[in-house]
């Protein structure tokens, strides 16, 4: 793995992974990595925090497979991470969710096929598994694209749940609210995975690539016992359709049957949360 492409590369989980890269273990293995998202003010913020000279910076949307072509030139590495999202953009708008995550997946496959792309990794989610909304149903989609591509690409797929502290998530939603936040049911259970998990996780696989979905094993924790390791109080308002009470990895492994977080545990993890 000599140069990588990250698809959503100035994202959260692209943030991390960058740094991974030009200055973690790894750094010493790859010569260039390749920035490629549709943020241009959020890749200017990340051009000041890595003034390393082995990055490269790329405007562009996955919908767009002549400009990944461009950008996939000499790459012998993808991370496709980029996606949209919330759950509830899917809901209102679904053609656009599938345009980007379905299209989008099609696009990166093909282009870093032509381009000669020895490996490609999807980040996909929890939310794929028996899917109740567009973005479920879109990122299930993009795992049978992946699953099922022909050719010279070798392709993995990884699995996992939400990021603590990531971009939209309840972490920075609730810190963000002073008083009383909204809980859609506090036994909803989640599964628990920080940034620096979720890195070495993806990269694991892209340095050596296996053919098969790939999950971690993750402990869980209830909505109501995060909220009161964050000194909230909440009102509850109720599970929409598109939200499951627990979420799941696969067959036998769903977040209500994982090994549970205490409230004290919480409490420790959250002041590594950024």
């Amino acid at each position: 793995m000599r140069s990588v492409l990250i698809t959503g590369g100035s994202g959260f989980l692209g943030e991390g992974l960058i740094e991974y890269l030009v200055r973690g273990p790894l750094q010493g293995q790859v010569e260039r990595v390749c920035v490629y998202s549709r943020g241009e003010y959020r890749q200017a913020q990340l051009r000041v925090k890595f003034p390393e000279g082995k990055l490269r910076w790329f405007i562009g949307d996955v919908r767009d497979e002549r400009r990944l072509r461009r950008a996939l030139h000499g790459v012998d590495t993808v991370i496709h991470a980029a996606a949209l999202k919330r759950i509830e953009v899917g809901e209102y708008n679904p053609s656009e969710m599938f345009a980007t995550n379905i299209t989008g997946t099609q696009n990166v496959l093909d282009a870093a096929e032509d381009a000669g792309v020895k490996t490609a990794v999807l980040v996909s989610s929890d939310k794929a598994y028996q899917p109740v909304s567009p973005y479920g149903i879109s990122k299930a989609a993009a795992e049978a694209l992946f699953r099922r591509h022909n050719g010279k690409l070798k392709t993995t797929i990884v699995r996992y749940g939400n990021v603590a502290g990531s971009t939209g998530s309840v972490i920075p939603m609730w810190r963000a609210i002073e008083g009383r936040v909204r809980v859609t049911d506090p036994d909803c259970t989640r599964f628990w995975m920080t940034r620096e998990h979720a890195v070495e996780f993806v990269l694991s696989f892209a340095v050596h690539p296996v053919h098969v979905l790939r999950t971690p094993v993750l402990p869980a924790f209830r909505l109501g016992d995060l909220a009161e390791a964050m000194g909230k109080k909440y009102n509850v308002i109720g599970l929409p359709e598109h939200e499951k009470m627990h979420e799941s990895m696969g067959p036998g492994k769903s977040s209500d049957s994982a090994r549970r977080m205490t409230v004290d545990e919480l409490r420790e993890e959250l002041k590594r949360v950024p």
